[in-house]
């Protein structure tokens, strides 16, 4: 075992796991997996641009192997624990004269802590590979995400879509063929909803799993219905006497036509509900009507009459609540 100091020059670096995670002490494994995964995806050498990420990356990997097994945090703990106790009962301290075993070479007290830890929870040093490499680190691959435009009918009914899926770029297997696949859209899907394609994202490292393919839905704007979540918004025009005298009408929808009763005295701007007529869905979203009364153009004869004869016997003020 090497001798390590506590110098301040030359002192062997101990590396903080939780703070490399951005986790706490008594962070749980879900959460110190769930942090790996964020920056795993931010510095994955293949997708990452940043100059620093093959490094960040290594350091990430290294400080989730440390954690993730119970076994192994735990022997770290102790380690922390006996480092700060010694701190603190002895804070003036001085370090010892070298010894020749610390001597032997430059690299001796300048060791890594991950080396360390290797030593530590191994008993030995990590062994190489037959062809003399050292054993590269497992490490899932990072999530790929793309998105697709559908139309609201195809949101309604549910549609396909070819999607290609991108060969790796910065790794090994960089020679490897973009895949091509027919992915299904369910009916109902929504807008910004992801699809997730399990095991299609950039390959792992040293024969870790490769991550997920997300693929994500937009919905194209509709000439005619506008899309809140799962509910469906519409705006129907209305002739006077049918908002007046009330009437049955027809109203398209994206399940096909509908009749819709018209309640007798309706205003513009009144909203009228078709339940479950909206992204189907469990439970499914409605459609809401909004009645737009529209006034036939006054452009004949006999239509002008009708109405000078409407203004003389309705005595009707429209702004009469206006004092």
């Amino acid at each position: 075992m090497l001798a390590f100091f506590d110098t301040p020059d030359r002192a062997m670096q101990y590396k903080d796991y939780y703070q490399i995670l951005g986790v706490a002490r008594q962070a749980s494994t879900d959460d110190i997996r769930m942090a790996y995964r964020r920056l795993a995806r931010k510095y994955h050498p293949d997708v990452s641009t940043l100059p620093d990420a093959e490094a960040r990356f290594k350091e990430i990997t290294e400080a989730y192997d440390a954690l993730k097994d119970p076994r192994r945090r735990a022997a770290y703990d102790r380690l922390l624990q006996e480092r700060d106790s010694k701190r603190e009962a002895r804070p003036d301290v001085q370090p010892p004269p070298r010894t020749r075993r610390a001597e032997t070479t430059e690299q001796a007290t300048t060791t890594s802590f991950s080396e360390f830890i290797q030593n530590l929870f191994s008993g030995r040093r990590s062994r190489a590979t037959d062809d003399g490499k050292e054993r590269r680190q497992r490490a899932a691959g990072a999530d790929q995400h793309a998105s697709i435009t559908i139309s609201l009918e195809e949101a309604y009914h549910g549609t396909q879509r070819t999607v290609t899926i991108p060969a790796p770029t910065k790794s090994a297997r960089a020679s490897a063929q973009a895949r091509t696949l027919n992915v299904k859209i369910p009916p109902g899907v929504q807008a910004g909803q992801q699809i997730r394609l399990a095991g299609l994202g950039a390959p792992g490292r040293g024969g870790g799993n490769r991550g997920d393919f997300y693929l994500k839905v937009e919905i194209a704007p509709h000439w005619l219905f506008r899309l809140d979540g799962k509910d469906v918004h519409l705006e129907l025009p209305i002739a006077p006497w049918e908002a007046a005298l009330g009437a049955s009408v027809q109203v398209p929808t994206l399940g096909g036509p509908v009749e819709l009763r018209v309640p007798a005295g309706s205003q513009s701007g009144r909203k009228l509900r078709l339940k479950g007529r909206g992204l189907p869905g469990d439970p499914p979203g409605d459609q809401y009507v909004q009645l737009q009364i529209v006034t036939p153009p006054a452009d004949h004869l006999q239509l002008r009459n009708l109405y000078e004869q409407l203004r003389r016997q309705s005595g009707f003020n429209p702004r009469a609540d206006f004092g």
